[in-house]
Order: C-alpha cells, then structure tokens, then sequence
C-alpha cells in the first residue's frame, strides 16, 4: 500500500485559501483527499434538506477540479471512526489533517478520532481555518474571555495584522503533491437516503456597492441587502481572509463588524459551551415557561395574527432563510409575548435555516431571550407593531409572505401585544428576584 497523507474536508469546502490543505501539501507523502457524510450529523435531517444538497454539490464541484489534475476526493456514509477504520485498511496512512471545528460535537468528534488514530501510530494535525482569531486569541488583559461584544471587538482590531493574518494559502503549486486517483470511492445523494432539495442556497454577494450600503439597507426586508454569506461561512465555500479583505476595501465598516460578531459568538460557545442548553446567566433558568404547544406550531406555521412575525416564518419554511432583522422580532416574540423556552426556538431555527451555525444561533436567541452575554435586558420587549412601521411601512416584506394579509381569511392575534408584554415582564421579574 502507498503511503498517503489524509486531508479530511469538513467545514472548508473549498480548494482556494484553505489553510490545512494548503499545509497537507506541503507534507512529503501524497494527499488523499476526505469528505465524510457524517451519520452522527445527517439521521437528524429530513430526506430533503437543502443543506446537504449544498454540501454535495460543492463536494462534487471540488471532485470535478480535482480530476483535471488526475486526483479527486474519496466520500463516505458513515460514522468518522469507521470510516477510519476501513481507510486504514486500503491505504498506509501517515497522518491525517483537519481544520479546526469549534462546536462541543466537533471537538468530542476530533478528540475520539485524534486517540483513534494515535493507537494506529496515526498523527492528528489541525489548523486554524474558519476565523481569524479562535479560542483564547482576543481576551481580557487577565485572560478572561470576553462577554460583552464592543471591548472584544475593540481588542479584535488593535490585535489584527492584516499583514499576518490574511496571508492567501495558494495551492496551485503544489498540486502535483495530491494522490493521484481520480476515480476514488463516490456516493450520490440517494446512496445517503437523501433527495435534491427543491430550495437552493442563493449565492452570496459582496459586492463593493452592497458593502458600502450595508448599514443603509441591511434592516429593511423588503430590500435584497444582506450578504447572504452565512451559508457560504459556515461550510467553508468561502474564506473568511478573503471575505475580511472586502469588508477593509470600504470607507463603512459595519460588514467587518458582523464578520467579528461571528467570531466573538464562537468564542463564547468555545469557553462556555453549557450554552448550547443552558442559559448563560443561570438565574434565566428560572423562568417558568408556558411552553403551549399549540402557540408553538402557530409560531411556527406563521399564524400568529402579528404579520411581520408570520411573514418572517413563513419565508423562513419556504426558503431556509429569514432577514435578520425580522429574525429578532420574531425570537423576541416567542421568549416574551408566548414565554415559550428559547431552546424550542433555536431548535426550530437549527433544522430550517440554510445558514445555521450553532454558535450565532444559541447566542442571538439567548440575546432575545436576555438569558446570554451582552443580551438585551428583560424587560426589552420588541413591539411586532411599531416594527411594521419601522422597518416595512410600505407592508411590502408582509404582503409577499402573508398573502390573505387585510382580508378576513387572516387570523385573529395569538395574543394581545399589551397584555403578552405586560405577562412576560411580570413573569421575568417574579423568576429573576
């Protein structure tokens, strides 16, 4: 058997400016490439989730580049240990390398196959990749993580070099170090139980006259004014360096701040990862939810009689995407008007948003919730009222969405706004005294 070094592909689908394949190449045994369609992940999604279509679909798109070089990329089903095991036996196995994932499943995923392959005399070699800064890279002069967004963002740009950090890890030549085999074991998508989705994942845009018109333009949503970049982050198809240089190419740098809100969410599920289940601020565990399942599914369906809230569901189950201004109002509305738990919410937004990544999603619906770091304070309560004529005056977002808007097809309020806030307010400071 050849020996060959393993490049696993996991959040980073892409060749260009990919760190830990950039370092695979540079090894001196050829590279086989990895992609696993994990089991542990995939049984907890319907047969038609658009995620795992955009998943194969660029796994296949790198598959195709790869074969103009005489190379390609090997894909399993599986569990990662026994997609290991069967590995070893077909290839002598050097090292295997990976890009860091930061989610209390990744972590326990890598450690149990880091001592795997430690056993076999296998090393385990992992490179920073999805962030510019990780783990313990920007916190307090003590060495505390941060919990309040602006001194981490602060401490994220005195300590950024654009000179260090955004160096381009250009593969091209190095190619002729990849294992040469272009016809490597392959699946399709019905091979994993799994069907084409029928939403696509739109491509994003970065555009300098976006960028320059972000703050402008990104809170109304009726405007097509947001990136769309979240899906392509959070599985790699994209770089974060590159996506860091477009934000520095405008006067307005409103768009490199959400790029470093990304970050400080991670760090914080990083250093605090109870959070995926446990309020940050441990008294918000008190909370005596209502948790009425029929207001739930009503939430959900986008029947709550609250137009703007039930356009954003309704766009959220017929796209996978919801406008993140109307994504707020609507998590506020389920914490405080419904008192309905947080964690129904966030695990609603986790199994339809094409852009769901676990750090941002736990730490905006704890921020709605007031139960996380640098959250709004309870007694912050949106009005789905006011909203309208803030941010769709012109009911332009609403009458897209909610069709039967102002006909008596549309139905009644799920709860009168002033008597859900007056509730939750009574409710909050009984539970946090």
């Amino acid at each position: 058997m050849q020996e060959v070094n393993v490049f696993w592909f996991r959040r980073d689908l892409r060749l260009d400016d990919n760190v830990g394949f950039f370092k695979a190449l540079q090894g001196k045994h050829p590279v086989l490439l990895l992609f696993i369609f994990d089991k542990n992940i995939l049984d907890e999604l319907p047969a038609d989730d658009a995620r795992v279509s955009f998943i194969f679909k660029h796994v296949q798109r790198m598959r195709d580049a790869l074969q103009e070089e005489g190379s390609s990329i090997a894909t399993y089903f599986g569990e990662p240990i026994p997609v290991f095991e069967e590995l070893i036996k077909d290839y002598d196995v050097q090292n295997v390398i990976t890009n860091h994932d930061y989610e209390p499943y990744a972590k326990d995923r890598d450690n149990a196959v880091k001592e795997f392959l430690s056993e076999k005399q296998i090393g385990f070699y992992s490179y920073k990749d999805q962030v510019i800064f990780e783990k313990d890279e920007v916190v307090k002069d003590d060495g505390d993580p941060y919990v309040v967004y602006t001194p981490y963002m602060k401490t994220w740009r005195s300590n950024f070099d654009p000179d260090k950090h955004l160096k381009d890890h250009n593969p091209s030549k190095h190619l002729k170090n990849l294992y040469q085999h272009s016809r490597l074991p392959n699946l399709s998508l019905s091979d994993m139980g799994f069907e084409k989705s029928s939403i696509e994942v739109p491509d994003y845009d970065v555009s300098s006259s976006l960028i320059d018109n972000y703050e402008k333009t990104r809170n109304f949503p009726d405007r097509d004014g947001t990136s769309h970049l979240g899906p392509h982050l959070r599985f790699g198809t994209v770089s974060i360096r590159q996506m860091v240089r477009r934000a520095l190419d405008s006067s307005n740098d409103v768009f490199l701040k959400e790029l470093i809100w990304r970050e400080f969410f991670m760090q914080i599920l990083y250093h605090f990862p109870h959070t995926v289940n446990k309020a940050f601020k441990a008294k918000y565990d008190r909370i005596p939810w209502r948790n009425k399942e029929e207001e739930f599914e009503r939430w959900k369906e986008g029947k709550t009689g609250y137009p703007l809230v039930d356009a954003g569901m309704r766009q959220l189950n017929a796209t996978g995407y919801m406008h993140n201004r109307v994504r707020m109002l609507v998590a506020s509305f389920l914490c405080k008007h419904l008192l309905i738990d947080w964690r129904w919410g966030e695990a609603y937004f986790a199994e339809k948003l094409l852009d769901y990544e676990q750090a941002s999603n736990v730490g905006n619906w704890q921020w709605a919730a007031g139960s996380g770091v640098d959250a709004a304070p309870y007694f912050r309560i949106f009005n789905p009222i006011t909203q309208v004529d803030k941010f769709d005056k012109d009911k332009k977002y609403i009458k897209t969405w909610v069709k039967e808007f102002g006909t008596t097809a549309y139905c009644d309020q799920i709860v009168e706004h002033k008597k859900g806030r007056e509730r939750a307010l009574h409710t909050y400071k009984e539970a946090l005294m």
